[in-house]
């Protein structure tokens, strides 16, 4: 893999025709260290986020790993002998179980039915050391992803599960996910009271109880409060549950450890107004720019022309013959951007490498190291790109009368 300083002189050097990730693993190693320097129990790394950085995560240290099919047991199985998984997808089949028991030697399993836990018990022959963990339903209306409709179960047949796992579980854990991309610390707080009123309520003794993912990381419209404040809060919450001084505490972080690992440099192929056609879209990286609508931090690349101070706001365009290609955004770029440059698309390490297709052919991308940071950082690492712009640009839509490029009164 290619080194360079910057992406401005990766675009020097190479004047790339498909999109570039920009990886910087320094910032998996900080964040992963920091998670298990001040997180006050096991961190797990949710694979599904990065699979590309496994190795970079247990060089820092992590060797537990939330694995959710038999090709991330596999990946983890060959990169890091020896580490721990964790079978966190509430729904597997048989041969899934079988293989993972039997053959990778796991023995933590979640499971949110009567039905899974009889599948569970079935495929690893009844045995006595399996870790059962049932995923309850909580709130998700603090996070920006919503994950609560899918996987879970609450109330009263919550207790009776819970009850049936005590009796065939060594250990019994708890799990839930209060969303992707937390905006506030009571998310936890509120799940923990849900699991403390249940526990109550059946009078099960749990070993494990696994807080799941959800920790943020920073975009130009979502700042979130700092990581050590859901740390505290989790904190301050387990010590006030009704659990045994034994209890283990878990968590799954994905997005907050990958996602300032990686930034996309594409390239204008066309402007429309303020609309952008680039080389890369939703059918590429940059699913989370299309569906959900992330604003991604973003900063043109123009190695041999000034960037203008006049900024205005654009909409992308992928290259695929789908109009459904589209990222709304608003991303704010300088009000002369135009066919020829490019533009560097920041903190995309979570799921844009894994949610690529090869729709319409347009499939190649280029990997390379870049020793400059991220464009936002939650750790303070980033070159704080992006966030100062939508602010600028925000409040200069206050004033009255103004228009920006493109847009009449």
């Amino acid at each position: 893999m290619q080194k360079f300083i910057t992406s401005n002189a990766m675009v020097c050097a190479m004047r790339p025709e498909h999109p570039v990730y920009c990886l910087h693993p320094r910032a998996v190693t900080i964040a992963t260290s920091w998670f298990l320097d001040n997180f006050p129990g096991r961190v797990l790394f949710a694979v599904k986020t990065n699979p590309f950085f496994v190795d970079t995560i247990s060089a820092a240290g992590l060797q537990h790993f939330d694995v959710a099919s038999l090709g991330e047991i596999e990946l983890i199985h060959a990169k890091v002998p020896g580490a721990r998984m964790s079978f966190m997808h509430p729904v597997k089949s048989r041969v899934s179980i079988r293989r993972a028991y039997f053959e990778f030697g796991i023995r933590d399993f979640a499971l949110d039915c009567e039905a899974e836990l009889t599948k569970i018990l079935e495929e690893t022959q009844h045995a006595n050391d399996l870790n059962l963990f049932v995923r309850l339903s909580v709130s998700n209306r603090h996070s920006r992803l919503d994950l609560s409709g899918k996987f879970g179960i609450s109330g009263k047949p919550a207790a009776k599960l819970l009850l049936k796992a005590r009796q065939a579980a060594m250990r019994l854990g708890i799990c839930f996910h209060a969303g992707s991309q937390l905006m506030r610390p009571e998310a936890y707080a509120d799940a923990m009271e849900v699991v403390s009123k249940l526990i109550r309520s059946s009078g099960v003794i749990i070993d494990v109880l696994d807080v799941g993912g959800g920790f943020p990381s920073i975009y130009p419209d979502m700042t979130p409060p700092p990581l050590a404040d859901f740390i505290a809060k989790i904190s301050e919450s387990f010590e006030q549950m009704p659990v045994s001084e034994t209890c283990e505490l878990w968590c799954e972080p994905g997005r907050a450890l990958v996602a300032e690992a990686a930034s996309l440099v594409v390239k204008v192929e066309m402007r429309k107004n303020n609309t952008l056609y680039i080389n890369d879209g939703t059918y590429g990286g940059l699913f989370d720019a299309g569906h959900p609508g992330f604003k991604f931090p973003i900063t043109p690349v123009r190695p041999h022309a000034p960037v203008t101070d006049s900024l205005g706001k654009f909409s992308l365009y992928g290259p695929t013959c789908d109009s459904l290609d589209f990222m709304p955004g608003p991303f704010i770029l300088p009000a002369d951007i135009g066919e020829g440059d490019y533009l560097e698309i920041g903190n995309l390490g979570a799921y844009s490498m894994q949610l690529r297709t090869e729709f319409n052919g347009f499939d190649r991308t280029e990997l390379v190291d870049i020793a400059e940071g991220p464009l936002l950082s939650m750790y303070g690492i980033g070159r704080k790109v992006g966030a100062d712009d939508f602010e600028v640009i925000e409040a200069t839509e206050m004033q009255e009368g103004n228009t920006l490029p493109g847009e009449t009164t």
